[in-house]
């Protein structure tokens, strides 16, 4: 469980820099260059994501069962997993869905940890996608009284929402019948 949450404040921690320190970050960027900080901040933040990764496979076999989700939520986490893969995408494509959600990623956020806490009870669960999702609220939250930074994407186009749309429900196709049981270890049908 150390590993896991280890793995959480470093990850979360330094995606929330600009949550709670956003002038220090802002300073750091310019004091450094933009391109190291870009490097250290990765750094830092795959560190957090191997630790997560890890931590988690461990924590998951042995961590104590807080709740049993009754087996209807497994459908609804399923319906509710169903735009995150188009989110993500949405993010980085600009176009309506992206200016309709404002911040498409940390929707999908929300969605994902959510969608995991209904169905899934034990304390790694809660403690992993709970992290997430408040997190993710902290951050959206934060948004309202910070200058936002662009994101690196593709240039605005009328084919973005379309290729967000059936890329991301390929990708959540795949994830679903594939790659879900073979990166997490768990297949979700």
């Amino acid at each position: 469980m150390a590993l896991l949450i280890v793995g959480l404040v470093l990850f979360l921690g330094v995606h929330s820099v600009s949550i709670v320190a956003p002038a220090w970050r802002d300073a750091q960027a310019a004091r450094l260059g933009d391109l190291p900080w870009k490097g250290l901040y990765s750094v830092l933040a795959l560190a957090g994501f191997v630790l997560i990764v890890i931590g988690y496979g461990q924590a998951r076999q042995m961590a104590p069962v807080l709740y049993v989700p009754p087996p209807a939520l497994r459908h609804l986490a399923m319906l509710l997993l169903l735009p995150v893969f188009v989110l993500l995408l949405a993010a980085y494509l600009p176009g309506r869905l992206q200016a309709a959600t404002r911040h498409p990623m940390l929707l999908a956020t929300k969605l994902w940890a959510t969608a995991h806490l209904l169905a899934n009870g034990g304390l790694a669960d809660v403690l992993l996608f709970g992290s997430f999702l408040a997190w993710a609220v902290a951050d959206r939250i934060s948004m309202r009284r910070r200058t936002q930074r662009a994101l690196p994407g593709a240039p605005a186009g009328r084919a973005n929402d379309w290729i967000a749309v059936l890329g991301g429900l390929g990708l959540y196709v795949l994830f679903v019948l594939w790659a879900h049981r073979v990166l997490i270890g768990v297949a979700p049908v």
